[in-house]
């Protein structure tokens, strides 16, 4: 397990007692054990958990100040030898004035005290009475009775190798720049909010949003734990709401209006943070705005296990798995590929569109994108033709629902069989038709192109492509054949999606008689039908048997292009996402054969035509990815 990469975390909402320290210590002790248990590093406690949130005029108590530095004194003598860090949230005497601080705990030790920047005093919140706010506080020092030299302020980070740790509190997520941004771009890559927010209606939505998108923007992992329902109720009511976030995804979070010790914990992946990081340049630039130099406090885990690897890894990270969502992204998808259409067409002033239809989900694909880019420019389906042209390993089932689609889509349909014009071709270069090798395969692909291209030029129209995005990083097409077109609408689609996108249109966007014919193309192997059939008249070359399954290679693109992983990991993530599918013999052959190919078709697209992109990955040359065509892969193998 490449435990380098991921770290567990945990955020936590002991019950409490107003003004009752022992009480509390004991259940944030038990906190503890629990985080440690689950194989947790890091654990974030509410704001001011030890003494409670709502102790109110108590603050002014000396008693309860002196008990509550007593209680973060018990907390570092029971952490020895835990290897934990630990966020608790206690008050701080300092220069007569009084902080709402977190107190950062390693092993025995008080590493650095954090204040709350921003204290709230409006509407139902009056901080103000007792606490002074602890923005611009850097690089100070407190003595406690138990260890002096302890660092002060808001420019802490926490350090063990790449795992770097920064703190806020609650309300300072709430303004307009947090804190956590510029500890962020100090460094921080895991952000601990120790809060106590209080319940009333649609806050809990609100403040979920607002963690999500703050985990976002600093593309960090954000912890965020609230105080719970055991604060006094004299005015308010609290939930211990727990979230644990990660670059705009929730990784975790908790039942709210619990009445017992709650923990939860999560993976976090903090290679993957910087690698978002990495490629970000205005995450880079904006480093230019660190107002003051960051204090890095460094400490060292004694070990990284997180115990089992629970974290939820998406077989297909390219497709929502929520069904309502994916059927929002499908729409956002055509409605992006449309669009991108509809301005070339507009751009060039041709009226006519061409396409070669197959049978196939992606020659589907493009047709549906077509049909629905005229209608939006109101110009008449049969200004799209589309042709079919069968070969030596086209099969009544893909040839009958290629006639059948574009007939009742209502386009000018065109049959040309491409065989004569392909023993033509082998005699001319003297091949023999009998050796099914890849020269009688480019025949057929290039000679389709050809068609297409002079049926364009000669009705003033533009071919349009149909190839897709894991076709072009697997280089699973013929250069100069289906490789070339005018505009190519899926380029940036990954085949699974391609198949999501085809049965959305099935199901919501045509009537029946079409919805079958869709439906028909979705059962059918994948296959470019290019060698002979079977003795059965059915598809004998499959490619999925070929380069191996595209759900696979799909998962192998996003994590090596989206995430920049390594090997070891990339196959460690495979293994555990398709641990019921596949045998990892399976899978590390797929991923050697998808490594290869990648580097050795770069040159493929390094020439591939224009077309929009649509998710997080593209391979076009002006856009995301440049590559040399000529990269060894040694490296990767």
């Amino acid at each position: 397990m490449p435990t380098d990469n991921f770290i567990r975390v945990a955020a936590a909402s002991p019950i409490t007692n107003v003004a009752d320290i022992k009480f509390n210590l004991k259940n944030i002790v038990n906190c503890i054990d629990n985080a440690i248990e689950q194989g947790s590093k890091l654990v974030v406690f509410p704001e001011l958990c030890i003494t409670s949130y709502t102790c109110a005029d108590l603050f002014w108590q000396q008693l309860l100040l002196n008990e509550a530095i007593d209680g973060v004194e018990h907390i570092c003598s029971y952490s020895k030898e835990k290897d934990i860090l630990i966020a608790v949230g206690a008050p701080l005497i300092h220069n007569n004035c009084l902080y709402n601080c977190a107190y950062i705990i390693f092993n025995g030790k008080v590493l650095g005290i954090v204040p709350k920047s921003y204290i709230p005093n409006y509407t139902e919140f009056y901080e103000k009475r007792w606490f002074t706010e602890g923005i611009g506080i850097v690089n100070k020092k407190v003595n406690l009775f138990f260890q002096e030299e302890i660092p002060f302020g808001t420019n802490l980070i926490f350090a063990c190798g790449d795992f770097k740790f920064g703190f806020e509190i609650c309300e300072d997520l709430w303004v307009t720049i947090p804190p956590s941004s510029y500890l962020s771009l100090m460094g921080a890559n895991i952000i601990g909010n120790l809060s106590a927010s209080n319940e009333i209606v649609s806050k809990a939505d609100y403040r979920k949003d607002l963690v999500k998108a703050q985990s976002a923007r600093c593309m960090a992992s954000y912890i965020y734990a609230s105080s719970g329902v055991f604060e006094s109720t004299t005015d308010l009511v609290f939930s211990g709401d727990l979230l644990i976030s990660e670059n705009g995804s929730l990784l975790q979070h908790n039942n709210r209006f619990q009445r017992e010790n709650e923990v939860i914990t999560s993976i976090v992946d903090v290679n993957k943070l910087n690698s978002e990081r990495l490629r970000n340049v205005s995450f880079r630039d904006s480093t230019r705005l660190i107002p003051v130099e960051p204090l890095q406090i460094n400490f060292e885990f004694e070990n990284l296990d997180y115990k089992n690897f629970d974290r939820y890894i998406d077989k297909h990270p390219f497709v929502p798995s929520n069904k309502a969502e994916r059927d929002i992204r499908c729409k956002e998808i055509f409605n992006i590929q449309t669009s991108g259409l509809a301005k070339r067409i507009s751009h060039t002033g041709v009226k006519k569109a061409v396409v070669g239809i197959s049978g196939g989900l992606d020659s589907t694909l493009a047709l549906l994108v077509m049909i629905k880019t005229f209608r939006m420019l109101n110009i008449q389906s049969e200004n799209i033709i589309t042709v079919t042209m069968p070969g030596f390993g086209t099969t009544d089932r893909t040839y009958n629902n290629a006639v059948n689609l574009c007939k009742k889509l209502g386009t000018e349909f065109r049959e040309i069989n491409i065989v004569p014009a392909c023993l033509q071709h082998f005699k001319d270069i003297s091949h023999d038709v009998e050796k099914h090798d890849v020269t009688y395969e480019n025949v057929q692909a290039r000679e389709r192109t050809q068609i297409l291209m002079d049926i364009a030029n000669k009705e003033g129209g533009l071919l349009i492509g149909t190839g897709d995005l894991s076709e072009l990083a697997l280089g699973w097409c013929t250069y100069n054949g289906d490789h070339m077109s005018m505009y190519g609408v899926n380029c940036s689609i990954p085949k699974t999606l391609v198949r999501y996108l085809v049965k959305y249109v099935a199901e919501t966007e045509v009537p029946k008689d079409i919805s079958d014919i869709l439906m028909d193309i979705l059962d059918t192997p994948v296959s470019p039908e290019l060698l002979p059939k079977d003795k059965n008249g059915e598809i004998a070359q499959k490619t999925e048997d070929i380069v191996g399954p595209y759900e696979l290679h799909d998962f192998f693109l996003y994590n090596f292009i989206r995430q920049g992983a390594e090997p070891n990991k990339i196959l460690f993530l495979a293994k555990e996402a398709f641990k019921d599918d596949y045998d990892n013999e399976i899978i590390e052959k797929w991923f050697e054969k998808f490594i290869k190919r990648f580097f050795t078709q770069q040159f493929k697209r390094s020439a591939i035509p224009d077309g929009p992109k649509v998710g997080t990955v593209s391979l076009s040359p002006r856009g995301d990815f440049r590559m040399p065509s000529d990269a060894s892969y040694n490296l990767w193998k």
